[in-house]
């Protein structure tokens, strides 16, 4: 196995001055991987030369993974220290208490004292079955609403306080959520997990975080051609396949999921792709250490934009609403 020196992967510092890796590995193994995979893999980017590993309970894959991390502390293959560990809390624990227990739980299965960073995965306590189909729905869901957030935000703080979680994050925001939600907060997320990939951009989204002090983590960020079949759908643009991307590979003789991911650490994201094969995940760490994009070639890509949501979120509509839209306040102002 080839292995990345960690100290030449670029680190980012956060608004509390802690530094997290330019990038990570994300363990949703979707419809595709089971846990063994997933964690399996996770053992051998460990030894490869990740630091940063983003985990969330829905993933189903908590527990294996924190058998990989216990293995990994025991044999001096890295320490904890050393480790940037992020989960999330699902939909279905924002009720009072049930943070703190979504929290208790995945410290428990993933072997640890602290969280790194802890997310609510996304602004409402709308939840859907495992492996539904796309348009599965859930009578309970319900729009977005700023004191149920906040309720679920305050237990959060809590776990701060505590010294369970050291960063707090947001995900799946959008601004009108964020304008509304951030100057209730005592403690302001460090970090906002969003989608970004040279097809889905969010520019204006990405500058307000930037701006505000919060680090975007981006997820399919190539793409993403492995995600439920669920999130597919006709008109999806193939990232690997725009014209800018290619030509970006062409010129570098790599991959173009390879230009993806150059592109969002050079970009100012932390992308965090997944793969099971050890060639995938290992040229991964590797290309945001080499041989950077070019200005031009940036540029390229830049305006390439095609404003393409994969992840659309569906299954998470409320009763009476029919467009994914809804979820995402496209015209500046939250839906109801």
């Amino acid at each position: 196995m080839t292995v990345i020196d960690p100290n030449a992967v670029p680190k980012k510092t956060l608004a509390n001055g802690e530094q997290i890796p330019c990038i990570g590995m994300g363990t949703f193994g979707s419809d595709r991987y089971g846990a063994q995979e997933v964690s399996d893999a996770v053992a051998g980017a460990i030894r490869c030369g990740y630091r940063m590993f983003d985990c969330a309970s829905v993933y189903g894959n908590e527990d294996q993974i924190g058998e990989v991390f216990a293995h990994a502390f025991a044999a001096g293959e890295v320490k904890r220290e050393e480790l940037f560990l992020i989960s999330k809390v699902w939909n279905d624990m924002h009720g009072k208490g049930d943070i703190l227990l979504s929290c208790a739980k995945t410290l428990k299965d993933l072997q640890l004292d602290y969280l790194d960073a802890y997310f609510v995965h996304w602004p409402f306590a709308n939840y859907h079955t495992p492996g539904c189909s796309g348009d599965s729905r859930n009578p309970d869901s319900k729009p977005f609403h700023t004191e149920d957030f906040m309720a679920a935000w305050r237990q959060m703080e809590r776990l701060h306080d505590m010294g369970l979680v050291r960063n707090l994050g947001m995900s799946n925001m959008t601004i009108p959520k964020l304008e509304a939600v951030l100057p209730l907060c005592r403690i302001k997320p460090t970090l906002i997990e969003m989608e970004l990939h040279p097809a889905f951009q969010q520019p204006e989204l990405f500058r307000y975080c930037v701006d505000r002090g919060m680090q975007p983590v981006g997820f399919c960020p190539i793409g993403s051609p492995n995600r439920p079949d669920r999130d597919k759908a006709e008109g999806d643009v193939v990232d690997t396949a725009m014209p800018a991307v290619e030509a970006a590979a062409k010129a570098h003789g790599i991959h173009p999921a390879l230009v993806c991911l150059k592109w969002a650490v050079q970009n100012g994201q932390i992308p965090i792709p997944f793969s099971v094969h050890e060639k995938n995940y290992v040229s991964n760490l590797q290309c945001v250490t080499e041989d950077p994009l070019t200005a031009e070639e940036m540029e390229a890509i830049r305006l390439a934009d095609q404003n393409c949501r994969l992840v659309k979120g569906q299954v998470f509509l409320w009763p009476g609403a029919t467009d994914w839209r809804a979820l995402w306040d496209e015209d500046g102002v939250i839906v109801q």
